[in-house]
């Protein structure tokens, strides 16, 4: 079943709490000076049952210009709107702004009531409908139907309801499956209950049960129940007044214009990247850093506007712009607003948001121009893209996209995964979450990367390669160190690099020596195999061989990375097989005698104390033996 929103617009006193009373016998005015002044000045809220069976949600909202806050307040979930005359005073200062706020939000169903008809003759009557007609040119309601109607005597009261549903089945159904957001306009409490939030509910569902958070800030609750017009259900849809019960939250923590969305779903933000136009009809120009109040939501915000791509902003005209804001709020992309100047306040624009959590923008920046094109035009997969690239250095989750976009998880993973199937994206896993980067920043970094190790092995010819721990610092200290390692394993399964123990190397890499260096690693070799447990010390190696002191070294490191030649620690050395009869002696030593001391060790291999400590150490760091005071034993 679709659900729809009907609301009021119009100028103070022209009879729209009135015409909501006869079309559903119920006053939409709650409070004490509302009935005593006869005048609306919160927003009122009902609901009445169409001829078709579905029932529709009513907003009325106050006329009066100094409530233009509280009218903006509701109508920005409204599908159907009455724009309401009074026959005898016609267009007033509020029908006309009104009008144009339902317009740049975008409203596209509604006709015009002209209501008080009784009060006046019948040529006035189409006088006013003739002016009326006029005055709605160029908007949504041009065209639409003027329905001349006493609330009073109930005339016009069929006919009325009639269109709204007529209206109501060309309604699209909203998307129950996208991610829900309510904005709160109205806060209470009642005993024995608690907190009580109301609001159109624009997107999505929510769910009695459900951890909800109240955004901007981390504040937590619960949705103990909820309510649609005045009744207990289970699921809230997307289309429909909504009264959440929330548990956990008091009602001094929460305020009108606040959001209240799944529990970290989405991101504040300071700033907006926007589309927006002024009403044609209005005296002001707009300036660059014009200081300006943002109605979105149900939020009123201030903020200076930086026009992007023009000098000026005259009537009638269209501009990118980045609003800078005075205090943080949430927003989705596609999101409509309202702008009023500061002082004086009236209203002189409004449009869409491009991007919700921009970075800030340089003015006359054609690449930042050509970004917001795109997401003004762009299909939420585009988008989608654009954030990915511009996030990529981050290695952003299927989670953080999805709170950029306000977007459902589970959509964005479907998209994402589209992507990567046309070759746009790269995913990989890690633990519970998925990664994706821009194809684009993947093969920039791989570039990189591989640029990087071979000028290292021009440089180091023997040596295997870098340490892979150098190549995440450089390349991907920006991002957490286990993210950063499965990016180079992923390279390494693609076949772009290759490891060799701890060391990178581009595909295909060998260690080369010439014929000078073969002789030396010969030497070495001999040398190392012969001292057997009494080996020499590094920086004797030049003198015994007769060779350049760089050209050994080189050579002698390159055989360590090898394994060739193992390295204990920074003064001792051991060729491989030395190496493994020493291991083999003292497992065999201690199976022998339950453990074994340096001196006992020592002694069996015919050393000194230094080589026989290094390797028990060497043995005690790789698990093999357990120190337990001057005694090793097996592990």
């Amino acid at each position: 079943m679709k659900h729809i929103i009907v609301g009021t617009a119009g100028h103070i006193d022209h009879g729209k709490t009135t015409l909501i009373r006869a079309l559903t016998g119920r006053n939409t005015d709650r409070l004490k000076e509302e009935k005593n002044r006869g005048i609306s000045i919160e927003l009122g809220f009902t609901y009445f049952d169409l001829p078709s069976g579905q029932r529709a949600g009513i907003v009325d909202v106050p006329g009066h210009e100094k409530f233009i806050k509280n009218m903006l307040a509701g109508v920005m979930g409204m599908d159907i709107v009455l724009l309401v005359v009074a026959a005898d005073e016609g267009v007033m200062p509020q029908t006309s702004e009104h009008l144009a706020i339902l317009d740049m939000l975008g409203i596209q169903k509604g006709f015009i009531v002209l209501t008080k008809s009784d009060l006046v003759e019948e040529e006035w009557l189409e006088l006013v409908k003739e002016d009326v007609g006029e005055k709605v040119k160029g908007t949504f309601l041009e065209n639409t139907p003027i329905i001349p109607v006493s609330s009073t005597k109930k005339t016009g009261i069929k006919e009325v309801t009639e269109l709204i549903d007529k209206l109501a089945l060309e309604i699209e159904d909203r998307e129950a499956d996208d991610m829900p957001r309510l904005p709160v306009d109205r806060v209470f409490s009642i005993a024995g209950f608690g907190t009580i939030v109301t609001g159109t509910l624009l997107s999505g569902r929510f769910n009695t049960g459900e951890e909800i958070q109240v955004f901007p800030g981390n504040r937590i609750g619960r949705i103990r129940s909820l309510q649609v017009h005045d009744e207990d259900t289970k699921v809230a849809y997307a289309g429909q007044r909504v009264a959440i019960n929330i548990a956990g939250l008091k009602k001094g923590e929460i305020d009108r214009g606040d959001v209240v969305a799944p529990k970290g779903s989405m991101k504040e933000t300071l700033m907006l990247d926007v589309k927006i136009k002024l009403i044609k009809n209005i005296s002001r120009s707009i300036e660059n850093r014009t200081r300006l109040r943002l109605y979105i939501g149900t939020k009123e915000v201030l903020c200076r506007i930086v026009l992007l791509d023009k000098d000026i902003l005259n009537p009638g005209e269209e501009a990118y712009a980045q609003l800078r804001l005075e205090e943080e709020i949430v927003a989705k992309r596609g999101d409509k607003f309202i702008v009023r100047f500061y002082s004086p306040m009236f209203t002189i624009g409004g449009g869409e948001i491009l991007e919700s959590n921009p970075t800030k923008k340089k003015r006359f920046d054609e690449k930042a121009i050509e970004e917001l094109q795109l997401k003004e035009e762009g299909k939420p997969i585009d988008i989608i893209e654009k954030i990915i690239l511009d996030k990529s250095k981050t290695f952003p989750t299927i989670k953080e996209i999805s709170i950029s976009t306000a977007m459902l998880e589970e959509k964005v993973e479907e998209e994402v995964k589209n992507l990567a199937n046309d070759g746009k994206v790269v995913l990989f896993s890690l633990t519970k979450d998925l990664h994706i980067i821009h194809i684009d920043y993947f093969n920039k970094l791989k570039k990189s990367i591989i640029e990087e190790l071979e000028r290292f092995h021009k440089e180091y010819t023997l040596k295997p390669g870098m340490k892979k721990e150098v190549i995440r610092s450089k390349f991907l200290g920006n991002i957490k160190p286990r993210v950063g390692e499965r990016f180079i394993d992923l390279l390494i399964e693609k076949g772009y690099i290759e490891q060799d123990m701890e060391n990178l190397c581009i595909k295909g890499f060998q260690v080369k020596y010439n014929d000078i260096q073969l002789k030396i690693k010969d030497k070495l070799i001999k040398v190392y195999k012969k001292s057997v447990f009494t080996p020499p010390k590094k920086e004797d190696l030049p003198e015994i061989l007769g060779y350049n002191e760089n050209e050994v070294i080189q050579v002698f490191n390159s055989i360590v990375s090898s394994k060739e030649i193992i390295k204990l620690n920074e003064e001792v050395y051991l060729h491989k097989s030395n190496y493994e009869k020493g291991l083999a002696i003292v497992k065999d030593y201690i199976k022998d005698n339950g453990s074994v001391t340096v001196a006992e060790y020592r002694d069996r291999l015919d050393t000194n104390r230094r080589v026989a400590l290094a390797l028990l150490e060497y043995f005690d760091q790789a698990k093999i033996t357990k120190r337990d005071g001057d005694k090793r034993t097996l592990l």
